[in-house]
């Protein structure tokens, strides 16, 4: 007994040690290791030094930029309880935030600079600009000013809404109020009037107005509760906890008084660190003892914190600053086929300006006395130059001249147009209920609009697996306990059909989720700790209940006697593990800072938690140091098998370590994921040593990361294994069939997982990602030498498999790797020495010759690194998928990326475009929607240029056969109007509700989604096609007007309005030849568009003061006007129907092949409709 009196006397200062040492400066789980990583990818904050995703250490290294010494000129000096000492020597941040972009007064010219940031809108503002000079005024300054201000107005209003709604949120947050000590009471205040260093009081369910360090709380161990879901999404409790030296301190009778040294303000939502002197002793702060701006206070009636960071400068408002901005490929594109048609655009110019030139030069002495020139003006006495300003300038003028008239070859129409079909297009994604989630009642979300288009072009997709694959909601389904397998399996007891549970008070109390469990394994857990095999297993379902950060709570049921308790914790697989501790007698039943106690089998017994290790990305464990009832102390250890068996005492019990070793790996080999529990008894020394070095690093001030990760390897060995555990994180409903049709769609589908080998390939073939006729390649190495030996090697091994089955078939097609796939695993150990060097490229390579790629044991950075290695070898494009923080870097890298709202919080989809409740939509999305965006944003810009060239050209002939002169028989408001009323809707509508093809089809036959990869809807031969015909056809629209009203009388406006029409009615029917489903409100767009058509030019043609009065009313009520119509049509329209008929029949597509089958598919049901695919080529473009 003497031995253990010290131990003993250690309990006394147990609020005091488990105050500080519960949570020493580690990671929260291995999801926030993840978190921390993020910021590494948030390139802004890392400035010019470079991102290294294959180095472990950069891993750590961006964990513990929060944790390095701080200095008096990196501090932040913060005075307890006197906000005006606080900010006496530099005036801090108040709490007033700002979300909103605009002022009154910085509205306009902000708005208008960022709209101009368009090289598109400065040319037409230069345009509008000319037209203003009298030498140069073609159109009226009115009409060449009113397309740009209608765009700039509709994204003004829309710009204007948004801020408003902005503005309107911020004064609602400024204007909440919170409990500020003031004169030694507590009284109510403003959020937007709290100053750093105030003492705030929160009660519960309330939102903590700033970032505070918890000073104490109504528990009187110092812990609070806070749910974190405004910050990072997570509905999960967790735990902070005031320190001891302020825990009694009551503000409202005693002067709270103190210094507070912290890091300047910063991102790392997951990283604080500072000191705070109180009573004359320095205690370490870490991230804790800080309550972010945002959190909500649960499960505790109040807490107290004064103010460290506020407004502007808290974490949450630092981290405000949304996703990295993505631009569509085929905007980019289309930007190279603007360019295009900006030098067509100056070659007509230069050729009128010549031709221009040469003319003037023929008939310089004529110039005097023609009509147009009129150079000499003889009305007054003495002869003077009229209207004329020599020949140079007016060749220049001539050519600025022609710019104007010919301005809309460059569709200012097109931008705004595809602003409103992406939206349009957007909420069909969401209302689609195909992609709602009913289980979690998540609909899709689009949260970027600007590239909605790419998801029809995806060639690689980089999948999480844990949340993603798989559901991410635990399981335990088995247990190695010294040595022996119990496997639930098996059965399950009959008396635990309904779980285990206790009463108390006449009250029952049972956890909220049952847990199958192993009869063998039930009877020797029941059997205390009597016998040896009763022992050990004691001590294993100890481990799981004790060793982990979970917090019980009792939850109401609507029967009154029964009570249930949820395990709220940050990991579900802790959840999943003190759940099965529950099932087998071992409930939690409380948590507090210093002490737990645990139900055994209908006995409460109280253990004091000494001392608390979490889990970090180096150790890949986490420890708890127990003083059991007896007085002993003992540490239990839990982890990944790959740290857990380097820290065990292998002289001890080698038999049970082979076996258990042998249970792992069977436990991987089906799926499993699996974790080791070690133990052993510290003697009075030990724990005494521990505890001094405890001390020292919580105290440290420079290094404190490294000396706790020290202090806690020191303890955590010679352990004695006590078991391991398999849980199953079981596949997501249509997971297998969902990759199936993403790689028959030619899709690359790369899955990134940080589970052991085993259990990510058992995945890859429950999945149906590898199957059982690929041979795979696996790369394990832990050298950079050894590493480009395996990838040699390797490379050698997939280009003979390839050339093997690379043999031509009876029709001649060459099978390329489709008899022989090739799949590569390969682990994050290896990665560290692949990637950032020379070895990266035959990475690639080698990738490039398989058909799956799976990575495991792979840190945040490394996927980001993965996926940046794609993007920089080749165009294709790149889509990550993830749900959690740990997929963030991946998921900001990837071309397009997807979060998934699960059980790991919203960050991924906070940082994404799209979101979605379950993997399978992917498909959905990807194969439907992505296909007809793709679709129709293509023909949708190739007919913005095809329709504006048409007009265009017209004028261009219409200039040809007036000596140059750059005068317009088309109307100056037709003019305006043509891209405004005449033939905007129409793009628009069809451009959001056209289908090439129906969605079954789309899902039958994912070879359809090839379309995108081979950019059979926007590519250069199809613009230089559509080129070609708009030349034929604006010739068509001019010369036969010309031609039949040659010798007549007839005036320009007339004929002009002929053209008018003429060119809408032939742009909209060319529109009409192209639509595939049509509905009504199709039909109200293309033919409503005609009819406004008619309806604006007799209008215009009706109001006296405008040049054409009357116009169309004389040459309408001729019949060679309607003739003329007629035979432009029938001209124009044509060749392309030819065309079009003699493709489709003689080399059609897949997707018109498919669109035949659907028009005979409905005579013939139940027959099946073969067709043939063009081969899928998963070569990547260079």
């Amino acid at each position: 007994m003497d031995s253990k009196t010290p131990v003993e006397n250690l309990y006394s200062i147990e609020p005091a040690l488990s105050s500080s040492s519960r949570r020493s400066n580690f990671s929260a789980h291995s999801k926030s290791v993840g978190r921390s990583s993020i910021r590494e990818v948030s390139f802004s904050d890392l400035g010019p030094k470079p991102v290294k995703y294959g180095s472990r250490g950069a891993e750590s290294e961006t964990y513990n930029m929060s944790q390095k010494e701080i200095n008096d000129e990196d501090a932040r000096l913060v005075q307890i309880n006197d906000p005006v000492k606080t900010n006496e020597r530099f005036e801090f941040a108040g709490n007033s935030i700002r979300t909103g972009k605009y002022s009154v007064l910085t509205f306009l010219p902000r708005n208008l600079f960022e709209q101009f940031h368009r090289v598109a809108y400065i040319y037409f503002l230069v345009i509008a600009v000319l037209n203003q000079l009298p030498q140069l005024a073609v159109f009226g300054r009115f009409a060449s000013i009113l397309p740009l201000a209608i765009v700039l107005l509709v994204t003004a209003v829309k710009d204007a809404y948004e801020d408003y709604r902005r503005h309107r949120a911020d004064k609602i947050e400024n204007n909440r109020l919170a409990s500020v000590l003031v004169n030694h009471e507590f009284q109510q205040k403003k959020w937007k009037d709290i100053q750093v260093g105030e003492i705030i009081k929160i009660h519960a369910n309330e939102t903590i107005p700033c970032d505070i360090v918890l000073l104490s709380t109504c528990d009187p161990t110092g812990v609070a509760y806070v749910q974190t879901i405004n910050l990072d999404g997570e509905s999960n409790l967790k735990t902070r906890y005031a320190k001891q030296e302020t825990l009694l301190k009551i503000p409202e009778k005693e002067n709270v008084s103190g210094l507070i040294k912290c890091e300047k303000p910063n991102r790392n939502i997951y990283g604080f660190q500072a000191n705070m002197e109180v009573d004359g002793k320095r205690v370490s702060l870490g991230p804790s003892n800080i309550i972010l701006r945002g959190c909500e206070l649960k499960n505790t009636t109040w807490a107290i914190g004064v103010a460290v960071y506020a407004g502007r400068e808290t974490k949450a408002m630092l981290n405000n600053s949304g996703a990295p901005s993505k631009r569509s490929r085929l905007e980019t594109h289309m930007n190279l086929e603007i360019i295009f048609l900006s030098l067509f655009l100056t070659a007509l110019c230069t050729v009128v300006s010549v031709c221009a030139a040469v003319w003037l030069r023929r008939h310089r002495d004529e110039l005097d006395y023609l009509p147009f020139y009129r150079r000499k003006d003889f009305y007054e006495e003495e002869e003077d130059n009229y209207n004329y300003y020599g020949w140079g300038l007016e060749i220049v003028f001539t050519f600025l001249m022609s710019v104007i008239v010919f301005q809309i070859m460059i569709p200012i129409s097109l931008y705004i147009s595809m602003e409103l079909v992406r939206v349009g297009q957007a909420y069909f994604m969401i209302r689609d209920t195909q992609m709602y989630d009913e289980p979690s009642d998540s609909r899709f979300q689009c949260r970027a609009l600007n590239i909605n288009e790419d998801l029809g072009q995806i060639k690689y997709v980089f999948s999480d697996k844990t949340g993603t694959l798989t559901e991410n909601k635990m399981e335990f389904q088995c247990a190695s306990v010294w040595g022996v397998d119990y496997n639930s399996g098996k059965g399950s007891s009959q008396d635990q059909k309904d779980g285990y549970f206790v009463e108390v008070d006449g009250k029952i109390l049972r956890p909220k989720m049952v847990v199958k469990t192993d009869p063998e394994l039930l009877q020797f857990a029941r059997s205390g700790k009597d016998t040896k095999e009763g022992s050990h297993v004691h001590d294993f379902f100890l481990a799981l209940a004790a060793c982990n950060t979970i917090v019980p709570l009792i939850v109401d049921t609507p029967d009154p006697t029964l009570k249930l308790i949820d395990y709220q914790g940050e990991s579900p697989d802790e959840q999943a593990l003190v759940y099965a501790a529950a099932a087998y007698g071992y409930m939690l039943i409380e948590r507090t800072s210093g002490h737990i106690v645990i139900d055994i089998q209908g006995e409460r017994q109280r253990f004091n938690v000494l001392g608390l290790h979490e889990f970090d990305s180096d150790r890949k464990r986490m420890s708890v140091i127990l003083g059991l009832p007896n007085k002993s102390v003992k540490v239990f250890v839990k982890g990944a098998d790959t740290t857990m068996f380097g820290v065990t005492d292998r002289s001890l019990n080698t038999s049970i370590i082979r076996a258990t070793e042998a249970h792992l790996h069977s436990y991987s080999s089906i799926g499993l994921r699996t974790l080791v529990i070690g133990m052993r008894e510290l003697s009075t020394s030990e724990f005494e040593e521990w505890h001094s070095a405890f001390e020292v690093a919580s105290n440290a001030l420079m290094g404190r990361a490294r000396l706790l990760r020290k202090v806690a390897t020191n303890i955590e060995s010679n352990l004695r294994i006590l078991g391991a555990s398999g849980i199953e994180d079981k596949l997501q409903e249509g997971v297998p069939e969902a990759i199936e049709s993403l790689r028959t769609a030619g899709i690359k589908v790369w899955v990134l997982t940080g589970d052991k080998q085993e259990t990510a390939i058992s995945i890859g073939y429950s999945s149906k990602l590898l199957t059982s006729k690929m041979t795979q390649i696996i790369v394990n190495r832990n050298s950079k030498e050894s590493c480009r030996k395996s990838l040699e090697d390797a490379i050698i091994m997939s280009k003979k498999l390839t050339t093997m089955s690379g043999n031509t078939n009876d029709t001649g097609r060459t099978l390329g790797a489709s008899l022989t796939p090739v799949a590569l695993i390969i682990d994050g150990t290896s990665l560290v020495y692949i990637l950032d060097c020379e070895l990266e490229e035959m990475l690639f390579e080698l990738a490039c010759n398989c058909s799956v790629v799976l990575c495991c044991r792979v840190a945040p950075l490394q996927k980001a690194g993965i996926v940046a290695l794609v993007k920089k070898r080749t165009s294709d494009m790149t889509l990550a998928i993830g749900d959690g923080a740990n997929d963030v870097s991946m998921i900001q890298m990837a071309d397009v990326g997807v979060g998934i709202s699960g059980q790991e919080g919203r960050q991924a989809v906070m940082a994404s475009d799209f979101a979605m409740g379950q993997f399978r939509f992917l498909v959905t999305l990807l194969l439907v929607h992505g296909h007809w965006n793709y679709q129709r944003m293509g023909y949708m810009i190739l007919y913005n240029f095809y329709k504006n060239a048409v007009f265009v050209l017209v004028l261009f002939w219409y200039v040809l056969f007036t000596c140059f002169t750059l005068s317009t028989a088309i109307n100056e408001w037709s003019s305006v109007l043509y891209s405004v009323i005449y033939t905007s809707v129409p793009t628009i509508v069809v451009g959001i509700l056209d289908k090439d093809l129906n969605r079954r089809t789309l899902l039958k036959y994912p070879q359809l989604y090839g379309a995108g990869h081979r950019e059979e809807c926007y590519n250069k031969r199809l613009f230089w096609i559509t080129m070609i015909d708009t030349v034929w056809q604006s010739a068509v629209i001019f010369f036969i007007p010309l031609l039949a009203y040659g010798g007549s009388t007839i005036d320009a406006s007339s004929i002009g309005d002929l053209w008018t029409l003429a060119v809408v009615i032939l742009v909209n029917l060319h529109l009409a030849m192209d639509v595939i489903c049509w509905n009504w409100i199709t039909h109200a767009a293309i033919w409503g568009s005609i009819v406004a058509t008619v309806i604006c030019v007799i209008i215009i043609d009706a109001i006296p003061s405008l040049v054409g009065y009357w116009a169309i009313f004389q040459i309408a009520r001729t019949g060679l006007f309607w003739l003329c119509l007629l035979s432009i049509i029938v001209a124009a329209l044509i060749p392309r129907f030819v065309v079009k008929v003699l493709y489709q029949f003689y080399t059609p597509c897949d997707v018109q092949i498919a669109r035949e089958a659907e028009k005979f598919q409905p005579r013939s049901e139940s027959a099946a409709v073969e067709v043939e695919m063009n081969p899928i080529l998963n070569q990547p473009r260079p």
